[in-house]
């Protein structure tokens, strides 16, 4: 549970979709991990935290999907899992997602990363992706509500193999390149007016009601942009739109980021569909 001292007005869901591993990468490798690494934010006001168990009970019942002790996308039927995100589109919250197409990162090592025993860097660099677009929503949404900067609770979904405690400490590298002025790859930075340390948590998908809706923008985005896969779709994704986060009126490397560039990604046309809708040109 999260510091009791720490209060805050805004909670973040995030889970993931596909894997980070590097050595082996689809479709280069027949064998190798997942082509796409998806992370997907759902962020909501704090008034709205005890409403996502209702949220969630409310889209089961509605599709039929009441078997199991919880939403999981993945189990869904086609017409079940768009129909899932028309009904999450239609409640109080944002969402946010990051996809990393991995080709060109195949058998890639981050040495700066390596030498400050960031065995994970390629997951923490996603997750930032995301932090700096939720931070900079948070900030200005709570500025213009309150007059003040106001801080979230951020809540992952804990996945086998990953180190939340080096997320954490990433996050505070960054902050010190923040302050000093020494941020490397700085189109964005973290918001940390809005971040508070003490306020991150790591716990079981089936046991927060918030990481259950969070796995359907992580696991639709990724749906969307897995072309190659057997169970490629786009409707379920584009039926979001709604309530994805906006810069300027804008969703494209906000409220869903593509990664690399659109110009870097070498998508095949049916990958490109989705950030097309988004707002994506290639």
């Amino acid at each position: 549970m999260p510091n009791s001292s720490e209060s805050y007005n805004y909670v973040l869901y995030i889970d993931e979709a596909g894997d980070d591993g590097l050595k082996r990468v689809k479709p280069i490798d027949e064998n190798g991990g997942s082509e796409w690494l998806c992370i997907g934010g759902l962020l909501i006001r704090a008034d709205f935290e005890a409403d996502t168990v209702e949220w969630v009970r409310d889209i089961r019942k509605n599709i039929n999907a009441v078997q199991g002790p919880a939403l999981h996308y993945r189990d869904l039927s086609p017409t079940k899992r768009r129909r899932a995100c028309e009904l999450l589109a239609e409640y109080p919250c944002r969402f946010f997602s990051v996809a990393s197409n991995k080709k060109n990162m195949r058998g890639h090592n981050n040495s700066r990363a390596a030498k400050r025993g960031g065995k994970q860097w390629y997951y923490n660099y996603c997750v930032r992706l995301l932090m700096e677009r939720v931070t900079d929503y948070c900030l200005q949404d709570s500025t213009k509500r309150f007059g003040e900067p106001r801080c979230i609770r951020v809540i992952f979904s804990a996945r086998g193999g990953h180190s939340y405690g080096q997320t954490k400490a990433y996050w505070e590298l960054l902050k010190k390149q923040a302050t000093g002025g020494s941020t490397y790859l700085n189109k964005r930075e973290i918001a940390y007016q809005v971040l508070r340390f003490g306020l991150v948590e790591y716990v079981p998908h089936y046991s927060v009601a918030g990481l259950q809706l969070a796995d359907v923008v992580a696991s639709s985005v990724y749906q969307a942009a897995d072309a190659l896969g057997p169970k490629w779709a786009i409707e379920p994704a584009k039926a979001l739109e709604p309530r994805m986060g906006r810069e300027r009126g804008l969703i494209a490397d906000y409220g869903i980021v593509l990664q690399p560039s659109a110009k870097k990604a070498e998508l095949t046309d049916d990958q490109k569909l989705i950030f097309q809708h988004y707002g994506y040109q290639f």
